[in-house]
């Protein structure tokens, strides 16, 4: 029983080792089928770096600032008799906005007016005396002292009742009112807002080292969220003389004609300052580069010197490392890793690796234009 057991289990093990070992040879000559089989070549989009000349610019984020913008107050306590204006009006410099009760006000500077044309009468009276020798130098000039504390006082309370009457401290826009007839303002109310808005400034910050790249004059574009087919023209007026110590940034100011007052004070503002000189820049479409966090990339098209069955020349894929440069609507500059002439993949390039291969297919190519327009925007 023991022999025929041995016999068996002998033949067992030969039969499912002989299905095994069938079943290995199988699987790796297929897989050393699919390693060999040629991989198939990808569709892509192509463009050729050009060499081209763009004027240096520099950019920053900024604020749009009103050249004046305040809120206007009382100087003076007293209840609303009259509003002048109705919110969101344009006013020029000296308009009224807004008159305060001056009844009281205006009674007391008639007495003080009256007291200060006694003091005057006295005083001339006693000029004359003296010099006939009736009166002494000491009470001509106690009498000429009262004069001018009345005269003091009178002027003193016409101020006073001229506060009760709000102006507008310079030409600008209205904002909301926020005063009814008949509230009681108490000094430092506010009454409304005003800002000039044309002009209109812009305010942003730049690192220390650009400081002697800036200099007043230099002309400089906005481009804003709520306006994004626009840009608006301007020019550097101010630059400030000190580098903030916390951020090592110096504030700049630009200046810009704001006609159709699109700027608004608040504003968040995107800013372009263009500088005077020009530098060559090898440029491609901003679709060609793989971004990645260690290195940004171009697949670089190359002729492996084979041909396909059609007679065409096969192309293969080289990624190669470059260092990026600023942006122009479409358009990037390649600073450093790429020559004039090559060519790049400009689509497709998730499906790329080293030395895939590829064919040119360029019906439909990405946009390539420096200055964008599209239709929806």
């Amino acid at each position: 029983m023991s022999k025929r057991m041995i016999i068996m289990l002998f033949l067992c093990a030969l039969v499912f080792g002989s299905i095994f070992g069938i079943k290995a040879l199988f699987t790796k000559g297929m897989n050393d089928a699919i390693n060999s089989s040629p991989i198939p070549a990808s569709a892509v989009t192509t463009a050729i770096a050009k060499e081209d000349s763009w004027a240096t610019s520099l950019e920053a984020v900024g604020t749009v600032r009103a050249v004046n913008g305040v809120a206007v107050t009382t100087q003076i306590a007293g209840a609303v008799q009259k509003i002048h204006f109705k919110s969101g009006d344009q006013v020029k410099q000296g308009d009224v906005l807004v008159t305060l009760d001056s009844g009281t006000d205006t009674a007391q500077l008639n007495a003080l007016r009256a007291a200060a044309k006694l003091g005057e009468l006295e005083y001339e009276r006693f000029l004359s005396l003296h010099k006939q020798g009736s009166v002494s130098q000491s009470e001509l000039d106690r009498k000429r002292s009262e004069r001018d504390q009345a005269t003091a006082n009178a002027d003193a309370q016409r101020e006073k009742v001229s506060q009760k009457t709000l102006r507008a401290p310079f030409d600008g826009q209205l904002g909301i009112r926020q005063v009814d007839l008949g509230q009681y303002l108490n000094p430092g109310d506010a009454v409304v807002t005003l800002q000039q808005l044309n002009p209109i400034y812009v305010n942003f910050s730049l690192p220390e080292q650009l400081l002697s790249s800036i200099a007043t004059g230099l002309d400089v574009q906005v481009a804003l969220a709520a306006f994004p087919d626009q840009t608006f023209n301007g020019k550097i007026t101010a630059v400030e003389p000190g580098v903030e110590a916390a951020t090592r940034n110096f504030n700049i100011q630009a200046q810009l004609n704001n006609d159709d007052q699109h700027l608004r004070p608040g504003m968040f503002a995107d800013v372009r300052i263009a500088l005077s000189q020009e530098n060559a820049v090898v440029v491609l479409p901003r679709t060609a580069i793989a971004y990645a966090p260690y290195g940004n990339a171009v697949y670089v098209i190359n002729d492996t010197g084979e041909k396909d069955e059609d007679g065409n020349p096969k192309l293969a894929v080289k990624k190669r490392f470059v260092k990026l440069g600023p942006i122009r609507g479409d358009l990037i500059a390649i600073v450093d890793g790429l020559k004039p002439g090559e060519k790049v993949a400009s689509s497709g390039l998730l499906k790329l690796r080293n030395d895939a291969p590829v064919f040119e297919e360029n019906d439909v190519m990405p946009a390539d234009d420096a200055t964008p327009n599209p239709a929806n925007s």
